[in-house]
């Protein structure tokens, strides 16, 4: 009898079902040992050393496998295969050292050995068996790196913000940087000053007088050879009065066949943008789907910043697109793409279907619609990254108008249409969802045939006044593509950063979009302000780096430690000595104190989230209920008004404030 130890009791009974009897499968629940909650745990004085304890809901685990292992002929530790799973294979190695013979950690031919595997299915797990390796000491030497250095930031930076703002904060190497992303933007959106500008089309048509002649529009893009910019209601009447009487004729027709090439296999970050995008989920539902789909054996690893993919499964879902779809979705060769992630580590395949001709049976019924949902959208942009590229006509027309006023202009006027030849790996999509286009948005209109020189009458001109928009807030899948894109964080760190901001009441989430509270800018401008080194991009990304070279063995984790610890401690000392104490600016209501009639009732923030005060407190103890009006009526009763309220789970609905009476519920706001 052999013993595989894994995390997860699902993984557990997943790897029971196709392992047989001549293995018996126990699961570690998580980590078995952690930094102790009640002090820092870590001994600066001798190299940073961890104090790593037993935790304590695990004691009936561990139980278990040194009861397992005592009676096994070889123990397998196929814990995850990244700097997480190594740590925990690292622990168990260390609780199972009485079992039997204690082989060193580099010896693989021991009792313990260390198997390493990307899907949960039969030949996968055989394979590793077959090929065990040693436990990777530089990659538990980069999770310890990690652990120790943002215990170090959060338990140091955390009594520096209780004494210098208020009790109860915290702070976080990447979760303070998330959070000044936010405060950035609101910052770009509050100074924001709009601008006005005019958009002229034209609506033509062919000089046939053919009932069916088609009409097509066209943007007017020059004034006299130059960018046409309209910026009051002036400049575009002159122009309107121009264009109305002007004659029009085809300056030039281009045609350009567009090949559009399907989208990468999904990574941890595409995948939660997918998800947040298509379904308005938050990265953690999303990580928490993807990781019952996992364990299950439906999918590939979910925590990964790789888009390649085993040249088994290449061949796989060609043959399965050639049997499906025909010859002509299959291009000649493999389709084959470049990690861009400035992030990527360890060497993971893409997330993809372990089979592609299985059909998706959530075994965990908690997620079994949603599930479902997520396994379909992996399925098809897995099967649509092998396919042909979708072909389109597109089709430019340019038109001259020549006014016939006293003083002559010239306007140049576009129009572009997208006619799909052949849809290739859309295919995959329907047309009628948003699945429609993973991406940018398709522009298709219909265009009619034209030539050079051929005259063109008008129909009408559309003015249209428009504004410039400031910079629009962060969803969450933005806010994981900029993280990404400035090399911040990791797959498996993305949702739990983006939960813990929530839950520190730093920033709120509004119709999908986050915005800072008073005490997300309060904390943010102190700790920039106070650490500008700490929380700059570059040196939260240059620090990810760092701890890369440490999984690849180029960099000692205690020097890299050492050499952030030192001017970090120094700073503290100063901070805690000189920083002034900062007020969190209180919300005003507008509205006098019901109880005093002297102060004004403000919005402050508890433990439990927004209530009323009055101003004058202590002197004045009113406390009220929080209702968060949007300054709309309930578009049912008339009479409420509308208020943002939570569900049990936390997210953000609009109901109305006469509720029960009236039961009127809505995600978005009305108008």
């Amino acid at each position: 009898m052999d013993l595989i130890v894994v995390e997860s009791p699902t993984k557990a009974r997943t790897l029971s079902r196709f392992l047989g009897s001549g293995y018996s499968v126990e699961a570690t629940s998580g980590h078995i040992k952690d930094l102790p909650k009640s002090k820092l745990g870590i001994d600066i004085e001798h190299d940073f050393k961890p104090d790593y304890q037993v935790v304590e809901k695990r004691l009936v685990n561990i139980a278990k496998i040194k009861s397992a292992a005592k009676k096994s002929s070889h123990i397998f530790i196929a814990t995850d295969p990244d700097r997480e799973g190594e740590a925990i294979a690292s622990h168990v190695y260390d609780e199972l050292h009485a079992v039997g013979d204690k082989p060193k950690k580099s010896e693989k031919n021991g009792k313990i050995r260390r198997i390493v595997f990307h899907e949960i299915t039969k030949s996968a797990v055989e394979n590793a068996i077959n090929n065990p390796r040693n436990v990777d000491k530089n990659l538990v030497d980069a999770q310890i790196a990690r652990r120790v250095l943002d215990r170090l930031v959060g338990y140091k930076l955390s009594p520096v913000l209780w004494k210098k703002i208020r009790r109860g904060l915290s702070a976080g190497r990447v979760q303070t940087v998330c959070v000044r992303l936010i405060v950035e933007r609101e910052r770009e959106i509050q100074v924001f000053k709009s601008e006005e500008y005019w958009e002229i089309f034209c609506q033509l048509k062919q000089m046939n007088n053919q009932t069916s002649a088609v009409e097509f529009t066209a943007q007017l893009s020059k004034i006299k050879d130059k960018k046409a910019e309209i910026i009051n209601k002036d400049q575009a009447d002159k122009v309107v009065r121009d264009l109305k009487t002007s004659d029009y004729k085809v300056l030039e027709v281009s045609k350009k066949e567009v090949h559009k090439n399907p989208y990468p296999p999904f990574t941890t970050s595409t995948m939660t943008q997918a998800a947040s995008r298509l379904f308005g989920w938050s990265s953690k539902k999303t990580m928490s789907v993807a990781q019952s789909l996992y364990e299950e054996g439906l999918i590939t690893y979910h925590r990964t910043d790789s888009t390649s993919i085993a040249q088994e499964a290449v061949t796989k879902v060609r043959s399965f697109i050639r049997s499906k779809y025909g010859d002509k979705y299959l291009p000649d060769k493999p389709r084959f793409y470049k990690t861009t992630s400035k992030v990527a580590q360890e060497a993971h395949e893409a997330i993809r279907p372990t089979n592609l001709n299985s059909r998706h049976e959530m075994k965990n019924s908690r997620y079994e619609r949603e599930g479902e949902m997520l396994y379909a959208l992996i399925w098809k942009r897995f099967v649509a990254c092998q396919m042909a590229a979708s072909v389109y006509d597109n089709t430019i027309i340019d038109v001259l108008a020549k006014a016939k006023a006293l003083v002559s202009s010239e306007y140049l006027l576009r129009a572009s249409g997208q006619v799909m030849k052949f849809d290739g790996w859309k295919t995959l999509f329907e047309k009628s969802t948003k699945e429609k286009s993973p991406g940018a948005e398709e522009f298709e209109a219909q265009l009619p045939e034209v030539v050079s020189d051929e005259p063109l009458d008008l129909v009408k001109v559309v003015p249209q006044q428009k504004f410039t928009q400031p910079p629009a807030r962060y969803t969450e899948a933005a806010l994981i593509k900029i993280l990404e894109k400035l090399g911040i964080g990791r797959p498996s760190t993305y949702a739990p950063t983006i939960n813990t901001i929530q839950i520190r009441n730093y920033v709120e989430k509004t119709e999908g979009k986050f915005i800072p509270t008073s005490i997300g800018f309060a904390v943010n401008d102190f700790l920039v302000s106070q650490f500008p080194n700490v929380f700059e991009y570059e040196f939260t990304a240059s620090m990810e780096e760092s701890l890369d070279k440490v999984a690849n063995g180029n960099e000692e984790w205690v020097r890299l430690i050492s050499d952030f610890y030192k001017p970090f401690s120094k700073r503290l000392e100063e901070v805690d000595k000189k920083a002034k104490r900062v007020a969190i600016e209180a919300e005003k209501t507008g509205e006098k104190c019901p109880e005093c009639k002297k102060g004004e009732v403000i919005i402050r923030l508890g433990r439990f989230g927004k209530f009323l005060s009055c101003s004058r407190f202590p002197e004045c103890k009113y406390t009220g209920k929080y209702v968060n009006k949007v300054g709309v009526k309930c578009p049912e009763c008339k009479h409420g008004d509308v208020v943002l309220k939570n569900t049990k789970k936390g997210r953000k609905f609009f109901g109305c404030s006469r509720y029960p009476k009236c039961k009127w519920a809505s995600w978005r706001k009305p108008n």
